[in-house]
């Protein structure tokens, strides 16, 4: 039953898809809609403002010392995943559409996950500090890189188009806050600590109000009429076999680079996966003034997957011998 356990949709997930059948259901129109943008907007800037006061600089300056290993998780955060999203296009294509497909390769540009990859590499027994900076690191390099990369590969290989002064507004809408909360962090730092669920309550609740948001232009535009099943089940074979890829790839760099097991944990669980707290608002941004329902589905359905297939890798390492 345990085993079974592991492999079901947490809550949050459940959250989700309940809010992608509401937004289904009663799409927001019109005034409302623009409502729904301009609350969603200042929840994701509180957002950022909240993890710029939570990052310790302190965390970041200790794991810069394992350079190394930060390159290696960077180069396959950054550079691996685009380059699997576009080698794997000869098989990919054929099973979505093309507008999925661009979710697809926006979902290769994303940074890593932070609070996941952390759980994981510790339930895992694996270099936890080094974890901590990395995806730190990652999440920070994503908002310059992301942008930069989906601008080079999303628009030349797919038919979805990006906003260009997409990093300008990430700079304002994402940057700025997060930097505000870095300087503000001396004073309210340790009230965040404190407040552990108001944050999670934010993450989560920006995310929600993002995805119903995104789904209510998709649906306005529509998403499901001209998304076809085969097509949806397609796009969860495609996000199995990117993951499958990048896990093997994030091996075979480990054992290249001779890092000893701890690190080599780090480097699975950092460089494999994606944030889904990170990419849903920068769709939002980068994408602006489109349905990005179809861009943000693939990343849905890949953050569960990943999820799944990595409990249950950290769980096989964390029973071997101490």
């Amino acid at each position: 039953m345990s085993r079974l356990i592991r492999f079901l949709p947490d809550r949050f997930t459940l959250f989700i898809i309940a809010t992608v059948l509401i937004a289904s259901l009663a799409p927001a129109h019109g005034q409302g809609l623009a409502a729904f943008e301009w609350i969603t907007n200042l929840a994701i800037a509180v957002l950022f403002f909240l993890h710029g006061a939570r990052l310790s600089r302190e965390a970041i300056v200790a794991g810069m010392l394992h350079w190394r290993l930060h390159l290696t998780v960077f180069s396959a955060t950054f550079l691996m995943f685009p380059l699997l999203g576009l080698a794997l296009r000869p098989v990919l294509t054929p099973l979505v559409t093309p507008e999925l497909y661009a979710g697809i390769l926006f979902l290769c540009c994303l940074p890593a996950t932070v609070q996941s990859a952390i759980a994981f590499t510790s339930m895992a027994r694996g270099n936890v500090p080094a974890a901590v900076c990395s995806a730190s690191a990652s999440s920070l390099l994503g908002i310059f890189l992301t942008p930069l990369l989906a601008g080079m590969i999303v628009v030349s290989s797919s038919a979805a188009p990006i906003s260009y002064d997409a990093v300008g507004k990430i700079m304002l809408q994402l940057l700025l806050p997060f930097l505000l909360g870095q300087i503000a962090r001396r004073w309210i730092g340790a009230w965040v600590h404190r407040r552990k669920p108001l944050l999670k309550f934010v993450d989560q609740g920006s995310i929600l109000l993002v995805v119903y948001t995104a789904f209510s232009e998709a649906m306005n535009e529509g998403l499901w009429r001209d998304t076809p099943v085969p097509a949806l089940i397609g796009l969860v074979f495609c996000c199995a076999v990117l993951l499958a890829v990048a896990l093997l790839g994030c091996i075979v760099l480990g054992k290249i680079f001779k890092f000893d097991l701890a690190d080599r944990i780090t480097l699975l669980f950092g460089g494999s996966k994606k944030s889904l707290a990170t990419g849903i608002p920068m769709a939002q941004v980068i994408f602006a003034g489109q349905a990005v329902g179809a861009i943000v589905l693939p990343l849905m359905l890949f953050h569960q997957i990943q999820l799944m297939v990595c409990a249950v890798l950290a769980a096989r390492y964390a029973k071997r011998p101490h």
